[in-house]
């Protein structure tokens, strides 16, 4: 059975989660790594989410407030065995219904060249390519998106 819960950044399964993104972050960032650490941090994150299928964690992602109308997803992840199923964008929905639910008008990311089915996923799920905000301005790794939240996009 499947299960999306809301949660914070105290969450053990997230923590694990979490520790497995950096993993493969690091391996695929190299000496890039410690530039996007800083900005990765987990203590702050008061909105996250899990799924789970029959009690096993599979996937995770997060949400901060950027600005007064947008929130920054943070921290999407899911085991690569469990990759290609649509999880993670059953994940990126259910932070975009609870970021609109807040009334939040759009989500903005960043992620890296190097992660081409996050970008991948993001383009199926309806965000666009914007300019690199900071801290990422002028960075050549770093990709940024931004989605209007609208409910008809929510409803799907």
């Amino acid at each position: 059975m499947e299960e999306i819960l809301r949660t914070d950044s105290t969450n053990e399964a997230f923590i694990n989660l979490v520790q497995l993104l950096d993993a493969d972050l690091a391996e695929r960032d190299g000496e890039d790594t410690a530039f996007y650490s800083q900005f990765n941090g987990i203590d702050q994150l008061k909105h996250c989410i899990l799924y789970s299928e029959d009690g096993i964690t599979m996937g995770c992602g997060a949400f901060k407030s950027f600005d007064e109308q947008s929130v920054e997803v943070k921290r999407m992840y899911v085991n690569p065995e469990m990759r290609g199923k649509g999880i993670a964008s059953k994940i990126l929905l259910a932070l975009e219904i609870w970021a609109k639910e807040m009334g939040f008008t759009y989500c903005v990311l960043e992620t890296g060249l190097r992660q081409p089915e996050a970008i991948a996923l993001y383009k199926k799920n309806g965000y666009e390519v914007s300019a690199n905000y900071p801290p990422y301005e002028g960075i050549e790794n770093s990709v940024c998106f931004r989605k209007k939240l609208e409910y008809s996009t929510l409803n799907r």
